[in-house]
């Protein structure tokens, strides 16, 4: 008889999983695993920073299912720290439950010693103040016995008379203040009033005593796959006064769209269970922003929304299975205005209102209507293509004439996760490389610190954090780099340490890795890129050209004339470097620019401006999507894309300003090892 196989642990939201012993404490496990949990009392229960969420259920995507039973029972430590300071629902101490069976465990932010960095900021650029809000300061007559009448007729007498407004409507929470407000105010109110759009009636959604001094404020929120960003925003200018960011919790049950599709398809109740979590991950984004930016929340009235379909199915509370098959049915594609109660968003007052933006097709969302908003393809003279690059990437494609969309499935690589030495942006992560051509020897800069690995003072700069991985830009340069210096060839097969001159050169198994950094001797991890790493690469940026050829084709071209990259992707990665692996087709790297989190810019302009809002609206129903399951060149597209930078477009441009090595590993034996 075999030996039943150790416990398998997978921890998120950084995606490392392996097998320890039965009896194992899921502290011990996440320091063998190399998982960032934090601690500082030495395991005995007293500082409480390792606390972490087991997750229970049945996992398609890792092959396992758990419940309560794959976990210990609460001891009397834990027992004693709930009684002494609280412990919150479903927390556990990591250093005192022990792993009995196959088990999710999911890491909070706070208790991750190196907390992500969300690498979304607001765009700066001006907007056009057309907002849905308006404040009306309104003096009510009083109540008089002899001309009896309600608080509320005469409030909507006042609004007639004064503002010329006769059509409002009230919302619920505020009309049961409504008396106390009205004389707290001595009859004097100040009113805001939502519309929805110009023809719509307006709805009294707050209500002060006295005349109001201050602005009103919205929430721009980008709700992405793996990121959350949220823009707390002045109505009355349009800047932007704090922003923050969050991993989006629905991690913990599939890092990629399909992956939570497939739980919610699995898992009796697993809809609810995602749509619970990101509402209460946009609760705790609201109270931090207004806490941050010294705001009442009752002064938080409007927000606008963008995520791609899945992540806007679930916030309404919709099955997004149909999202998983052909032929992707949405549910509703139409952009909704509904008030933030409906969707549990108790932080905000009763009478805010929510905008969500309109949906391009099954797989194009929100937040390609939203980068479409902000970066306006539809006015370009040139043929321009937009690539916002997340777990799931949007491509745009178009100029006056006409306007492309489709989404392309790139997978979490792009964003460190399912990479060997991987993880989310935090300070320690590598974000940038360079390869010597000639030693082979790299130099790197780390998240937090702006000295290079190999200026004076790095050590001491990074010595808090260290060096703890390769976040999304580290890997791709990492990657491209290798290329660039000849250790990699253009199949995308890693040299030995005899065939490239280096020893950094590493035998795994029948495969090799490239050593950026060992950290081993202080304690700390050995920093690679193994060939794996290289494969999900490919197959991520293979998948992101394929999406881009797919829409060259339909518009009937070989080239464009420029490139826009979106999202925390295109701000931090060099243009040369995603040219060189092949991500984008072949432009002058001066015709590649940043736009930023456009998505999250495009949700600001909507918040601003009720024009905006129906101009996209308008926009989406003009865009030509195109499908890339149902595509049959998308498969030819996807194989020639996977070599480095492509295996049939010549990147001509490319290779006259940047001459590419073409070193050719061990071919025959590659070829053995894929079949």
């Amino acid at each position: 008889m075999t030996e039943p196989a150790d416990p398998l642990v997978v921890f998120t939201p950084s995606g490392k999983r392996g097998r320890v012993a039965a009896g194992t404490p899921v502290l011990e496990a996440a320091r063998q695993l190399g998982v960032d949990l934090d601690s500082v009392c030495g395991g005995r229960g007293i500082c409480a920073r390792c606390q972490v969420t087991p997750v229970f259920g049945h996992f398609a995507k890792h092959g396992i299912t758990c419940d309560e039973t794959t976990l210990s029972d609460r001891n009397a430590t834990e027992a004693r720290y709930t009684e002494k300071r609280g412990l919150a629902p479903g927390r556990r101490l990591g250093c005192q439950a022990r792993i009995l069976g196959n088990v999710v465990i999911d890491v909070p932010a706070e208790s991750q010693l190196h907390r992500q960095v969300i690498r979304k900021a607001a765009d700066a650029r001006p907007a056009t103040m057309d907002p849905a809000l308006r404040l009306c300061l309104l003096e009510v007559a009083p109540p008089d016995m002899h001309a009896p009448s309600g608080d509320l007729e005469r409030l909507m007498e006042a609004l007639r008379a004064q503002w010329g407004i006769a059509d409002a409507s009230v919302d619920p929470g505020v009309f049961a203040q409504l008396q106390k407000t009205l004389r707290a105010g001595d009859w004097t109110v100040t009113a805001a009033l939502h519309r929805a759009s110009a023809e719509a009636p307006p709805l009294l959604t707050a209500l002060w005593p006295g005349l109001l001094e201050g602005d009103l404020y919205g929430l721009a929120i980008d709700l992405g796959s793996t990121t959350i960003a949220a823009h707390l925003v002045s109505l009355r200018g349009g800047e932007v006064v704090a922003s923050s960011g969050v991993m989006n919790p629905q991690i913990r049950f599939g890092e990629d769209l399909m992956s939570r599709i497939s739980y919610a398809m699995m898992t009796p109740g697993g809809a609810a269970e995602m749509t619970g979590a990101v509402r209460a991950a946009l609760n705790g984004l609201v109270a931090e922003l207004a806490a941050s930016a010294d705001v009442c929340t009752d002064r938080i009235l409007d927000m606008t929304i963008v995520g791609n379909p899945v992540m806007h199915h679930l916030l309404l509370g919709l099955d997004p299975v149909e999202l998983g098959q052909a032929p992707f049915a949405l549910a509703t594609a139409s952009a909704r205005d509904l008030p933030a109660r409906d969707l549990g968003l108790g932080a905000l007052p009763s009478g805010a209102q929510v905008y969500l933006l309109p949906l391009i097709a099954g797989h194009v969302g929100a937040d390609a209507a939203a980068v479409a908003l902000a970066e306006a393809p539809e006015l370009s003279d040139d043929l321009v293509l937009i690539v916002d690059v997340g777990t799931n990437a949007e491509l745009l494609l178009g100029n006056r004439g006409r306007v492309l969309a489709c989404s392309s499935p790139t997978g979490p690589a792009f964003e460190g996760a399912q990479i060997s030495s991987g993880q989310r942006a935090a300070p320690g992560a590598i974000e940038a490389i360079r390869i010597d051509p000639a030693t082979k020897e790299p130099r790197f800069r780390v998240i937090g610190c702006p000295l290079w690995s190999d200026e004076p003072g790095f050590a001491a700069a990074t010595a808090r954090t260290g060096v703890t991985g390769l976040c999304g830009s580290g890997i791709i340069e990492a990657v491209a780099e290798m290329r660039l210096a000849g250790l990699l060839d253009a199949g995308g097969l890693i040299g030995s340490a005899q065939q490239t001159g280096t020893a950094r050169m590493r035998a795994e198994g029948r495969t090799h890795a490239y050593l950026i950094h060992d950290g081993s001797a202080s304690g700390g991890p050995i920093v690679s890129v193994t060939q794996a790493d290289i494969r999900a690469i490919q197959l991520a940026k293979a998948a992101l050209y394929a999406g881009a050829r797919l829409l060259m084709d339909e518009m009937g071209v070989d080239a464009v004339d420029r490139v826009v990259l979106a999202g925390a992707f295109g701000a931090h990665v060099s243009p040369q470097h995603a040219l060189v692996l092949g991500m984008i087709p072949d432009v002058p790297v001066i015709r590649v620019s940043s736009a930023g989190n456009a998505a999250g810019t495009g949700a600001r302009i909507a918040l601003c401006s009720l024009a905006a809002r129906r101009r996209i609206e308008r926009e989406v129903r003009r865009i030509t999507k195109v499908e890339t399951a149902l595509e049959p060149r998308f498969q030819e597209h996807f194989v020639a894309a996977s070599a480095i930078p492509h295996a049939t477009a010549a990147f001509a441009r490319l290779r006259r300003n940047l001459p590419l090595p073409e070193p050719s590993f061990n071919t025959e034996g590659s070829r053995r090892r894929r079949r």
